[in-house]
């Protein structure tokens, strides 16, 4: 009996062959994106006790009996804003950075203001810190939102 060998000719990449490149355009991009996510999830401040920074924005408005005389308080945003600001004055930027992403994750209302809120952020660091020492705070939050206004304050 008589065994013959035939040899397979292969009509293009096979299965393995595919899958591999699949593997190779994709999981950079999930790599660098999961680390992107990780890296906004820290606490970069330290302080575990940081987690009221809407205070000022929830708090009740203490002129109300019901009249509709009252002022009208500032947006949750603009109170948020004004709270980093100060924050980025007296302590520094990437602790006010930090509340930023704490606020967005703890209020997801926010997240539509987080660019603008770090665009300021990072205007004010500039006027206080300088352009090479407020660059070295910037961080993934909102984006790189805080490194454009670092340089459109800068430039």
């Amino acid at each position: 009996m008589k065994h013959t060998t035939t040899q397979r000719t292969q009509r293009g990449p096979g299965p393995a062959r595919r899958i591999g490149r699949s593997l190779a355009l994709v999981l950079p991009v999930v790599l660098v994106l999961s680390g992107t996510l990780a890296v906004t999830r820290v606490n970069w401040s330290g302080d575990s006790s940081s987690d009221s920074v809407l205070a000022a924005a929830e708090a009740p408005s203490a002129t109300g009996s019901g009249t509709k005389a009252r002022t009208k308080a500032p947006a949750a945003h603009e109170a948020l804003r004004d709270k980093l600001l100060l924050e980025l004055q007296e302590q520094d930027p990437g602790i006010a950075l930090t509340h930023l992403q704490q606020a967005v994750n703890g209020r997801p209302s926010l997240a539509r203001h987080c660019t603008s809120i770090a665009r300021a952020l990072g205007r004010a660091a500039v006027r206080v810190y300088g352009p090479s020492r407020a660059q070295s705070y910037a961080r993934p939050v909102c984006d790189t939102s805080f490194a454009s206004g670092v340089l459109t304050q800068h430039g």
